[in-house]
């Protein structure tokens, strides 16, 4: 198996979302992606499978040194490495990933929302402007905006649906001034219970996600439709976020994720459409 094989592998089983998008993406822009976003799977699930923050802060280091060389040996780095001279891609933009990446490390608190959107911005909008770049055979195709606020809206929905993954491990990403501002209980999130104090925090961040994924639908009118899969997986945020909106929705019961089958169809009905 070769690097761009093993790395479509990880992004089919590890985010089956942009796999699928990628999928809509002429090759070999389509194996580049694919590496990119394998990248993004081996970073962000650091802290899953190390047992201490230290052991955490090594491996960002060895995709800080691997994306600089040949790829440390590893296939993933090796296909990124490739897609980083095919495109002359900033290495500022996974600078500021794998940075933003440290937070997960730890359990310290979101200090604001500002801080979030900044962590989502340097983490999911990266992802999109990267992409872009790809799509658009190594030029600035212009999507900074779709790219800054689509990257947030799509990283908020994910964050919203993982909060009992996160509480459970005592890690919370909800902004703190969100949760003064609603009064909810840190102790009560952590023991995964959902009180209306937390249910008003999670409808305004909810509200923030929705105003973002509008704005940059906005940007989308005014891009060229190559860069569609970069920005395809957006297409599922909105739906995403109806669920989580019903009046008995519980994030610690119910699942906030779509079917399968569901995902797939939004995802093909926003490439008709060249829009998401």
């Amino acid at each position: 198996m070769d690097s761009y094989s093993h790395a479509a592998g990880i992004v089919r089983t590890g985010d089956r979302d942009r796999y699928l998008a990628d999928l809509f993406a002429p090759e070999p822009a389509r194996s580049h992606l694919f590496a990119l976003h394998a990248f993004n799977i081996e970073v962000a699930r650091i802290r899953d499978v190390t047992k201490e923050p230290g052991l955490g802060e090594i491996r960002l280091q060895f995709w800080n040194d691997a994306i600089r060389s040949d790829g440390a040996g590893h296939p993933v780095g090796q296909a990124l490495v490739e897609a980083i001279a095919a495109y002359s891609l900033p290495y500022e933009a996974f600078d500021r990933l794998i940075e933003a990446r440290r937070f997960d490390l730890y359990d310290d608190p979101m200090p604001s929302l500002n801080d979030l959107e900044g962590y989502a911005g340097d983490t999911s909008s990266s992802l999109i402007q990267l992409a872009a770049i790809m799509l658009a055979g190594g030029r600035d195709p212009g999507v900074s905006e779709i790219a800054g606020h689509g990257g947030v809206a799509y990283a908020l929905a994910g964050l919203i649906g993982s909060l009992p993954i996160h509480s459970a491990r005592g890690q919370i990403y909800l902004p703190a001034d969100l949760l003064d501002r609603h009064d909810v209980d840190r102790e009560a999130v952590f023991a995964g219970r959902h009180t209306p104090q937390l249910a008003a925090a999670l409808a305004e961040l909810r509200s923030v996600a929705l105003g973002h994924l509008a704005d940059a639908r906005a940007g989308l009118a005014k891009s060229e439709a190559g860069i569609l899969p970069a920005v395809l997986s957006l297409a599922l945020v909105e739906p995403q976020l109806a669920v989580m909106d019903r009046s008995d929705f519980d994030p610690f019961v119910n699942a906030a994720e779509l079917s399968h089958l569901r995902r797939q169809w939004i995802l093909w009905r926003a490439a008709r459409k060249l829009s998401f």
